[in-house]
């Protein structure tokens, strides 16, 4: 019973937890793609670097609070810097759209050129951040790291497998679900999530009807770019900062809003869980887990891996191949903002 107990927090300490707060950073940043292919109708290539863009004024901000000895004590000072992050980032997406996308909208044009301009736009943003915070790994993570430690946990529980919790992981799930009810409140609760949502459904319906398109339009990129900063926020913070791994992550995080459904803000948050889950759990080494859980003295020679950490971005790419090949339409199919 004593190596089941153990084998089990063995798996939680490095699969379920970090699957769980990885899920909650992919659900955040595919609900932002999602949302703006619901309602915009496009596939913004652009997104993860709207992530590192927004992440960027955090972390400025954040160093200025600290360089003035403003902090939150046990809690990250960047959540003070998130707000300044947030807004930096809607009035960047916001110019854009007025100096890009409006263009396109007003000739109607296809959704492929659309998604050429958001490659346009991705390779813009991503030469600003490497410009003004530099291409290598900024960590801005300050206060308590720990809300359990494995030492603590063993010396509770007696086991020889200890659990650790980290503040930045806690903080993720907890986030996570607080924006998603806000954002499902303010899509189905308030006059212009209801807008929006009538948009998305029918668009020449929706402009009968009085709803003012450049409204919808202006909320919708708010929305994305506080998703994104929020996202990419709580990214920085359980691993590290670097522009290049916001541009990678864009791959889970399509997959993400692939695999729930493209429109369908619970496929994404649900996608998310999934692409997360799946990363972690191909790319852990099983070896001390089937130890504990096998015969008596009988260990793996090897890892027991199925795929080194450095694939971990081929497993999205795989699930990816996999749904649009059987399942194009995703889990939700049917389903729209």
């Amino acid at each position: 019973m004593t190596d089941i107990l153990n084998a089990f927090i063995l798996l939680s300490n490095f699969v379920l937890i970090p699957a769980i707060a990885y899920g909650s950073q992919l659900a955040l940043g595919a609900l932002g793609i999602t949302l703006i292919y619901g309602i915009l109708r496009f596939s913004n290539f652009a997104h993860g670097d709207t992530m590192a863009f927004g992440t960027m004024f955090v972390i400025l901000f954040t160093w200025w609070f600290q360089s003035m000895g403003i902090n939150l004590g046990p809690l990250p000072t960047a959540l003070l810097a998130l707000p300044f992050g947030i807004a930096c980032c809607i009035g960047f997406v916001l110019i854009t759209d007025r100096t890009v996308y409006k263009f396109y909208r007003k000739q109607k044009a296809a959704p492929v050129i659309y998604v050429i301009a958001s490659v346009g736009v991705m390779f813009v943003m991503n030469g600003l951040v490497r410009f003004v915070i530099g291409p290598n790994d900024q960590r801005f993570a300050d206060g308590e790291r720990f809300i359990i430690k494995a030492r603590e946990f063993k010396q509770m529980t007696g086991l020889s497998e200890g659990m650790s919790i980290k503040v930045s992981q806690g903080l993720t799930l907890v986030t996570a679900v607080l924006v998603v009810i806000a954002l499902f409140w303010f899509l189905n609760k308030t006059r212009t999530g209801k807008s929006m949502r009538a948009y998305s459904d029918n668009e020449d319906l929706a402009l009968l009807s009085g709803i003012d398109p450049d409204k919808v339009v202006r909320v919708t990129w708010i929305l994305a770019a506080v998703l994104a900063t929020i996202a990419g926020t709580l990214y920085g913070l359980d691993k590290s900062f670097k522009p290049f791994t916001y541009f990678q992550l864009l791959l889970p995080m399509f997959a993400a809003a692939i695999v729930g459904g493209l429109g369908s803000p619970v496929g994404a948050i649900a996608g998310g869980f999934v692409i997360a889950f799946s990363e972690i759990m191909i790319t852990y080494p099983y070896k001390k887990f089937i130890a504990y859980i096998g015969p008596d003295g009988w260990t793996p020679n090897g890892l027991m891996q199925l795929l080194a950490t450095d694939y971990k971005f081929a497993v999205s790419f795989i699930i990816l191949l996999v749904v649009l090949l059987f399942k194009p339409t995703g889990l939700f199919a049917g389903k729209s903002v």
